[in-house]
């Protein structure tokens, strides 16, 4: 049975020099951001809408209805106001801030977080068209050694800020991706006889507005912040700790409530 400190959700850690991932041993975003999630043919309504505040300021998020069980999943946690008074536990600046951990709630500086859940997960909705640009709301996961799978954390997601990436720098990340679309991507605008491709759009959005496309076909991404991106900035900018996994020296606490 696996001791506590070995059940944490993370994001790898990325090494820009070498455009290698080092994958924890358990893994787990300016305003108008130009990014839309493919809808179903079902979003009658128009796609979910949730706002998350803190205290920098609000984000609105636009869910996926392409990924309706994390959809879904994370629209009831919201409702139930599950995340309501929890913390960003882990923010590290120019690669994401992570949320949804309930026992952030009220935790005090000296507990360590980033194991905590609804007690379930959620299976991958991996799509080599919902991108790591900068604002993609993400799920955490464990780690392919223990979730070859890549289920999600059925509560904890991040955010992501990153940085702008060069032609260069997409190309050889783009060739190490390869190796996923056909598990992930088939009939998809982004793979091409099953090879995963970016599209010059995509390239060019990494190139001006920035992301983290080392985690593209490994990491569910359910929706994209459309208001408030600049939050993020806000939130990866303050001081941290990394003896405490990247936590914040001061708190920030999030609040949610679903807009439609």
């Amino acid at each position: 049975m696996m001791k506590k400190d070995q059940m944490r959700f993370f994001t790898p850690t990325f090494f820009a020099s070498s455009l290698m991932l080092a994958v924890s041993l358990l893994l787990i975003s300016a305003s108008g951001c130009e990014t839309k999630m493919d809808q179903g043919s079902g979003a009658s309504e128009g796609p979910a809408m949730v706002q998350i505040d803190t205290r920098f300021g609000p984000m609105v998020v636009q869910l996926s209805d392409s990924t309706p069980q994390h959809r879904d999943n994370f629209l009831k946690l919201v409702e139930d106001s599950f995340y309501d008074s929890l913390i960003f536990h882990r923010v590290i600046r120019e690669f994401m801030v992570q949320g949804g951990d309930p026992q952030s709630k009220g935790a005090s500086a000296d507990t360590r977080l980033g194991s905590g859940g609804p007690g379930y997960t959620i299976e991958a909705e991996i799509r080599a068209d919902h991108l790591h640009f900068k604002g993609a709301l993400s799920a955490a996961r464990q780690g392919d050694n223990v979730n070859p799978e890549r289920r999600s954390s059925g509560s904890q997601f991040y955010l992501v800020q990153g940085r702008p990436f060069s032609e260069v720098e997409m190309s050889g990340i783009e060739g190490r991706i390869a190796n996923f679309a056909n598990e992930y991507g088939k009939g998809l605008e982004n793979v091409e006889n099953g090879q995963f491709v970016y599209s010059d759009s995509s390239k060019a959005t990494y190139k001006r507005l920035g992301g983290t496309p080392f985690l593209d076909m490994q990491y569910t991404v359910f929706g994209y912040v459309v208001e408030g991106l600049d939050i993020i900035d806000s939130i990866a900018a303050v001081p941290t700790d990394r003896r405490r996994g990247d936590r914040p020296m001061e708190d920030v606490v999030m609040r949610m409530k679903r807009l439609n």
